[in-house]
């Protein structure tokens, strides 16, 4: 039992420096103080729709976030002024298309390492912990670099309400806060690196994951 809980403890326990992913046009979520092509495109798209006025540019600042924001709470979206996939989505933006398929090669990378054992501290296909699997699946399949702990990486990403393929979601085990994640692969399921099972799939209604679910965030 020591064992068990001091191996879940790894997950938000390994701290390393998390560093920004890097990524095509949709693939990455648009935020203030950014300064890329993709926020021009932004812009442009929300100027269509009639929430963004002035001339564009490629950065991300206090005039984008409040049109996003207006945009989100238009729409009926959790509103913060971050453009995720929800917002190319409904903005009709070819980022949305760019987005599911690569959600879609994260569910396919991940599939691939059913059965490999976990170990702790693991981040290759020879052993994983839970969040060295989702480092090494989302650098792999879309380029994103996630911090090395669950709790780090629970930090990140875009709040969804409700789980899309390709998106993690989070889930509080062993103490208050996200000590444990997964990648959602549709059908109220997930894959995940199982200290007692390895990479394996899990249901999100089971007993168990259920009552410990914190919530999920899109990456791509």
């Amino acid at each position: 039992m020591k064992k068990f809980i001091y191996s879940l403890a790894l997950c938000s326990t390994l701290t390393l420096l998390p560093t920004i992913g890097h990524a095509k046009m949709g693939d990455m979520t648009l935020k203030p103080g950014m300064n890329h092509q993709d926020v021009k495109q932004l812009q442009e798209a929300l100027k269509k729709k009639g929430y963004f006025k002035g001339n564009t540019t490629t950065y991300y600042g206090k005039i984008t976030k409040d049109s996003v924001y207006r945009f989100e709470k238009a729409n009926k979206l959790p509103a913060d002024g971050i453009a995720g996939r929800a917002v190319f989505r409904l903005l009709g933006s070819s980022t949305a298309s760019v987005s599911v398929n690569k959600s879609a090669q994260v569910v396919k990378e991940a599939k691939k390492y059913a059965g490999t054992p976990y170990k702790w501290g693991g981040t290759t296909p020879k052993g994983f912990d839970c969040s060295g699997y989702l480092n090494y699946v989302y650098q792999k399949a879309a380029g994103v670099d996630l911090s090395r702990t669950v709790e780090g990486i629970y930090k990140q990403g875009t709040k969804v309400s409700k789980p899309q393929v390709g998106d993690i979601v989070f889930f509080q085990t062993y103490k208050t806060g996200a000590s444990h994640a997964g990648i959602y692969i549709g059908n109220g399921q997930f894959i995940h690196s199982s200290s007692s099972k390895g990479v394996s799939v899990a249901s999100m209604s089971s007993s168990y994951w259920s009552k410990r679910y914190l919530g999920s965030k899109s990456f791509v």
